[in-house]
């Protein structure tokens, strides 16, 4: 019997909410069976960062041929550098039944649900804009003006989030992803992902 095709879990959310704190908190677990789709990036790596496990790190040459052969499932300028996600990996990981997990920006994270629409969307949500200022201050990582330019954007992004299936606030990483774990595993058991598997059983019988 062929395999279900794989969920594709996207999780996205304002620059600074902790994104990959809680994507590597998730995967951390040696229960969770999800793929993780490494996204591609022009920015410098930050301190302990390593190519081909947090991001594949590119030239903005190697990033821009890569558009133009359209290899990747979505991709944004972000403060001067792009972010994307490598289309092939994700249709091959899919097909083979298994789900994928994507941790983007949410300009990517709209382009990903005009082509796949059938996917899960989880929008990580700030406890308030004033934590959201404190977490990216203490990162140490930006000037000023970056971190003005950051939380502007992330009004926005807020904003944008009727674009989502669900809102998980990341007040507590634990917490966050274990919201995370049961929307997937309730996204799993949504009647219209199951049921042409019990018609096909009725026709059988």
């Amino acid at each position: 019997m062929r395999k279900e095709k794989g969920l594709l879990i996207v999780l996205s959310g304002p620059s600074g909410v902790g994104k990959g704190t809680v994507r590597k908190a998730i995967f951390s677990d040696p229960n969770v069976d999800f793929e993780y789709s490494i996204s591609m990036t022009t920015r410098q790596p930050r301190e302990g960062e390593v190519d081909g496990v947090d991001y594949f790190f590119k030239t903005r040459e190697q990033f821009e041929q890569l558009i133009k052969e359209g290899k990747l499932l979505e991709y944004a300028e972000y403060l001067g550098n792009y972010y994307g996600t490598p289309l092939d990996y994700v249709k091959e990981t899919l097909e083979a039944g298994k789900d994928i997990f994507l941790e983007i920006e949410v300009q990517g994270a709209k382009q990903v649900r005009e082509k796949i629409p059938d996917g899960l969307f989880i929008f990580l949500a700030p406890p308030s804009l004033s934590e959201l200022y404190n977490r990216i201050v203490n990162r140490g990582t930006e000037d000023d003006e970056r971190i003005r330019g950051r939380m502007e954007k992330a009004r926005k992004e807020i904003e944008m989030m009727d674009l989502y299936d669900y809102v998980v606030e990341n007040d507590e990483v634990e917490k966050a992803c274990e919201r995370i774990k049961a929307i997937v595993i309730a996204e799993h058991c949504r009647r219209e992902r199951v049921q042409h598997h019990y018609k096909k059983m009725l026709e059988v019988e």
